[in-house]
């Protein structure tokens, strides 16, 4: 199933934000248990985060949400609020994984194997009554399943090869997405199948980010070049960059929020000499972003004026702070509405 451009939305505003303008860790703000990590498969490749709650003490958050949250969890929201959830009030947090279907090779002489088409799978976070979701499914006499004892509710018809699922936990998580992966998440609780906590190179990354922002996102070597070629294409163009490119081991991204947004940009880069060539390509990706930007979306030009580009041991850091007032204008001219 081809649905790039729908369900890393949220991944590419995070990324944008920083890119073209900008035993477990305790849980805090902008955080998740393990228990909850790990009920994600094992071969997730990106792996975000977002705390919905805060997000809607934002201004501007109204006008960004349907550029920046998956397609998915919108169709999710609406299902819910067909059931008698208000997801406004009801959901407080969202965590999600993507699973590649396939991949596919890079055109133009660039990096390889990158995704093509993907799953999802989702958990919502917040405070449910899943007694009378049931009754609300059998009172219309809509598509259920039973798996080792959950429930499991269709959007659609339940047969279609896209349909989307959903199951309650418990009182306190939804889970939505691909039902393949909705099982395979049940076999994990259940024990059956090992989850993300096995998969020890996303999860350190993972419990890196965990608890960072109010938005933050882990990609993995694949998903990392995927996300560098759609969003810095100018880095591409430099004839030394897509070995770098295809060196790359994982990027973090991670977004706070108070009077603006402040945006930190991770790439994990092969070795250290990598990372300062990668920083050296950025900053100079960067500048011609910005000499583009100034004919076209000034606000823009002058956020890529403020960013930082810096190498720190294996990694590139981009580091941006956005105001309230900036975000509003770039939200306006769909700066974040990207056709990954």
């Amino acid at each position: 199933m081809k649905c790039m451009a729908k369900t890393v939305r949220i991944l590419a505003a995070c990324a944008a934000l920083v890119l073209v303008c900008a035993m477990p860790k305790p849980v805090s703000a902008g955080g998740i248990g393990a228990d909850t990590i790990g009920l994600f498969p094992k071969e997730v490749g990106e792996f975000a985060y977002a705390d919905l709650k805060k997000a809607r003490t934002m201004k501007w958050y109204p006008a960004l949400q349907e550029q920046m949250l998956p397609e998915r969890f919108r169709q999710f929201e609406k299902f819910l609020a067909s059931a008698g959830v208000d997801p406004n009030s009801q959901v407080d947090e969202l965590a999600w994984g993507l699973v590649p279907e396939s991949m596919a090779k890079q055109q133009g002489g660039g990096a390889t194997d990158i995704p093509s088409s993907e799953m999802i799978v989702g958990i919502a976070m917040g405070s449910y009554n899943p007694d009378s979701t049931e009754a609300y499914f059998k009172q219309r006499k809509l598509a259920t399943s039973n798996v080792r004892g959950f429930t499991l509710y269709a959007f659609g018809s339940g047969s279609g090869p896209n349909d989307l699922f959903f199951f309650f936990i418990d009182s306190s998580k939804a889970a939505f997405g691909h039902r393949q992966l909705l099982e395979k998440m049940i076999e994990i609780r259940s024990g059956g199948q090992d989850g993300l906590l096995r998969n020890d190179k996303m999860y350190n990354l993972i419990n890196e980010a965990n608890g960072s922002g109010m938005v933050w996102a882990v990609l993995d070597p694949a998903y990392t070049r995927l996300a560098l070629g759609q969003l810095a294409p100018e880095v591409q163009q430099f004839p030394e960059a897509a070995k770098l490119i295809q060196n790359m081991q994982s990027m973090i991204i991670t977004a706070n929020a108070g009077s603006g947004i402040d945006g930190k940009f991770q790439a994990v880069c092969g070795s250290s000499g990598d990372a300062n060539t990668l920083s050296q390509l950025m900053q100079a990706g960067l500048l011609y972003k910005k000499y583009q930007a100034n004919k076209d979306n000034p606000e823009l030009g002058q956020l890529l004026d403020q960013a930082s580009v810096s190498p720190s041991g294996d990694r590139v850091v981009i580091r941006m702070s956005v105001s309230d007032d900036q975000m509003t204008s770039l939200i306006k001219k769909n700066t974040f509405a990207f056709k990954l």
